[in-house]
């Protein structure tokens, strides 16, 4: 399977004619400055040469943790909750913006900018804080994976959790390979997920009356509890907080000219592919949960919170015997390409908070099984049917924890002593501190909703 996806990549990256070089390996402690950006021609090979990391990160954005969430909402609520998605994907666009920033500017991650300019034991919390973020994440690629395994092949969903161990062969296959081979794997992947749901929506037939009225904000409609808690779980299966520590460090693998010309020009580049990567991330998004409105709720399945469920009511539900096999193996191409990003996001934050580094395979290795544990153990627990409701939860953690990563963004990309002539505009820093203030305040609302006195 990954042979064919590999080969699938390089034919991909070929028929683009991507430009750049691919020789340097996978590790990000390793890659910097790896791609060289191709000399002044047409514009549009000058931006397929920045082009890349932000598919690497729109990846995040459509892992099975992002399933999950837009099913349960989209079968329980209908359309009401898609402004959630489509606002969620702009707060995306301006944190990933604002860690591109970063990383092209002051040439530091997020974790290394932190290391630099906080205290030692501020530090060890953040650290600590993103690794919970890796550790959920992962949880969910696992639960999704396992699925996929079950949906396509039949498997057990314990045997299934146990062959996503497997995934460190996927690591280990991708050692000594550079970030332009990478970025062609994960280009195919998401073209596999993005057709299998365009598809999805033709068989459907969604209203496009419902869809419009959907997408218009109306926070009335967050009045119910269970709403508000969907909802937070989409922010954090959106703006996920191991993708800021990743895009500040891949955006370096593209060697610029030097200068304040050259800077002004990456940084401009690289906020069209973060802009067009969200965009495509945010129509996966938006495209599962109309599917679940139109395919769900509007047949009267209004607690389809489980993704097996989801599946097997697709073929019937939209009277197309296709439907069901083209959402397993989007599900399978979705917790693929999240292994391969989940991997190099735990490398740039171990790297960069406690300057520790270690091959690749180990960090999977560890990263995995302390996935794959409480994965075991909430699947013991809450039985099979218990996913849906595991993976959301892995995504409200996200959200939890999603300040801890935004302040500091924040704060370091408004710093005149770090960022020097492009200190984030004033108009997006009060933007990104408001975006702060609203996700903070709805933690706030959901945990006292889950804890009343």
């Amino acid at each position: 399977m990954f042979s064919r996806i590999t080969q699938f990549g390089h034919a991909t990256a070929r028929a683009l004619k991507l430009p750049g070089t691919a020789t340097a390996p996978f590790c990000p402690s390793e890659v910097q400055g790896i791609v060289e950006v191709a000399p002044r021609t047409t514009p549009l090979r000058r931006f397929l040469s920045f082009a890349g990391p932000g598919l690497l990160v729109a990846v995040g954005y459509m892992d099975p943790g992002n399933w999950a969430t837009d099913i349960a909402a989209g079968s329980q609520f209908g359309y009401g909750l898609l402004f959630i998605v489509l606002l969620s994907a702009l707060a995306a666009m301006l944190l990933q913006v604002l860690a591109a920033r970063l990383g092209l500017v002051a040439r530091l991650d997020l974790a290394q900018a932190c290391r630099a300019h906080y205290p030692r034991f501020v530090n060890l919390g953040l650290w600590g804080l993103a690794e919970l973020a890796i550790i959920a994440t992962d949880i969910a690629e696992v639960l999704g994976a396992a699925l996929a395994f079950k949906l396509l092949f039949g498997l057990p969903l314990m045997w299934g959790i146990a062959l996503t161990s497997l995934d460190l062969l996927i690591v280990l296959g991708l050692k000594g390979r550079g970030f332009r081979q990478v970025e062609a794997i994960i280009l195919s992947l998401v073209t596999t997920i993005g057709l299998c749901f365009l598809i999805e929506l033709f068989l459907a037939k969604p209203s496009a009356g419902g869809i419009l009225m959907g997408a218009v904000p109306d926070l009335g409609r967050l009045g119910d509890p269970e709403a508000l808690y969907l909802a937070i779980g989409i922010v954090g299966a959106t703006v996920m907080p191991h993708n800021l520590y990743l895009h500040s460090s891949i955006v370096q693998t593209r060697k610029t000219e030097a200068g304040l010309h050259g800077t002004r020009e990456a940084i401009t580049m690289t906020t069209l592919d973060t802009v067009v990567s969200l965009v495509l991330a945010a129509f996966v998004n938006a495209a599962i949960l109309i599917l679940a409105a139109s395919a769900f709720h509007a047949h009267g399945h209004t607690t389809v919170a489980d993704i097996e469920d989801a599946k097997a009511l697709l073929s019937p539900l939209t009277g197309a015997a296709a439907a069901g096999l083209l959402f397993a193996v989007a599900l399978f191409a979705s917790g693929q390409s999240s292994t391969f990003t989940g991997t190099i996001a735990g490398q740039v934050i171990l790297e960069g908070f406690l300057d520790i580094r270690i091959p690749c395979w180990q960090r999977r290795v560890i990263t995995r099984v302390l996935a794959i544990v409480p994965a075991l153990i909430g699947v013991a627990v809450m039985g099979e049917h218990g996913v849906g409701t595991l993976l959301v939860m892995t995504q409200v953690a996200l959200s939890l924890q999603l300040p801890f990563a935004v302040w500091p963004l924040i704060r370091l990309t408004g710093r005149k002593t770090v960022m020097g002539a492009h200190t984030t505009p004033v108009w997006m820093q009060v933007t990104a501190w408001a975006l702060f203030a609203a996700i903070l305040a709805a933690n706030v609302i959901m945990v006292a909703h889950l804890f009343p006195h």
